[in-house]
């Protein structure tokens, strides 16, 4: 079983990010085949800093070393060093029916946002189907609201195999259903475009800063709370156990509790989980040659199973 997953390096990565992506990945690392990458070409639909764009490679690949990704058992790898995932997505772009990408959300979403509709932010899509279909996958772990471009892969694969013979594997996108949407300081699904983030590892005093300023209800100290509708809870759930989860509930219920000690309790459980990490990073940030080195044999085993594929497409369309 082959999976594969991609985050941008769009900005420094926040508890979104870990929750909905990062660490359903990790997870998977262990139970199969995953191949892992830094989405630095998709990144350039939205970042327009050279130095920007480096730096926040460079800052994702020691993010997610530090937060467990095994070299040993995931390839890891820039985008960039895997060429022909272009040449594939030209390929796959001959089959793509522009009604298909016109009616992605993201796409309308981005203009929305006030993005200018440039042919990459248009085909974002058809790159990412190359991405997911040329290393053959079979999950694709993904958030809520990346599944539709799954589905969007699997009908171009779908389209080509029929048109040219059965080349591509078909993906399932893998939603973990509890933390599809993680929820930012005002309630919106965190995101770095609504400023409401929790970086994972930014400045710890400012860290607090941002969760004390989380918002909330106005509801009275003495009165009993829902903790089903406080982002608070929903951000400190993420972290708990079950136990955990249930005591801080109780508080919630039975009143008494002011929103300021679920703070706490969030900032105690966040400090708890990141603080090991923290230290496992700065080490990594001290040696580059190692982190350079990773990406670098992701890159070859990459490429090598990228070829394959390519090379199948490319005599199925009679290129080759």
């Amino acid at each position: 079983m082959r999976i594969l997953s991609g985050i941008q390096p769009s900005g420094k990565l926040h508890l979104g990010n870990y929750f909905g992506m990062m660490r359903p990945a990790l997870r998977l690392q262990e139970k199969g085949d995953a191949f892992l990458f830094i989405a630095n070409y998709h990144a350039l639909t939205t970042v327009d800093d050279p130095a920007q764009l480096r730096q926040g490679t460079l800052d994702v690949a020691i993010d997610f070393l530090a937060c467990g990704l095994d070299p040993a058992r995931a390839v890891f790898f820039r985008q960039s060093d895997v060429p022909e995932v272009h040449e594939l997505a030209w390929l796959l772009s001959t089959v793509t029916p522009v009604g298909l990408l016109e009616r992605c959300h993201s796409y309308k979403d981005k203009l929305a946002k006030g993005f200018a509709p440039s042919h990459a932010l248009f085909a974002y899509p058809v790159l990412m189907a190359a991405d997911i279909l040329i290393y053959q996958s079979n999950l694709v772990p993904v958030g809520r609201d990346q599944k539709q471009h799954v589905e969007v892969t699997r009908d171009i694969a779908i389209k080509f195999n029929n048109q040219f013979g059965p080349v591509f594997t078909i993906p399932e996108p893998v939603i973990a259903e509890e933390v599809a949407v993680v929820p930012g300081l005002d309630g919106q699904k965190m995101s770095k475009s609504y400023g409401n983030t929790i970086e994972l590892f930014g400045d710890l005093k400012e860290t607090r800063s941002r969760i004390m300023k989380i918002v909330t209800d106005s509801t009275p100290l003495e009165a009993p709370k829902n903790p089903d509708a406080c982002t608070i809870f929903a951000l400190y759930k993420l972290f708990v156990g079950e136990a955990e989860r249930d005591a801080l509930a109780q508080l919630y219920r039975a009143g008494g509790m002011g929103y300021g000690h679920a703070k706490k309790a969030l900032f105690e459980a966040f400090e708890a989980t990141f603080a090991p990490l923290r230290k496992r990073r700065d080490a990594l940030a001290a040696d580059r040659g190692y982190v350079e080195g990773v990406l670098r044999l992701g890159a070859e085993k990459a490429r090598a199973e990228a070829r394959q594929t390519l090379d199948r497409a490319r005599a199925a369309v009679g290129i080759a």
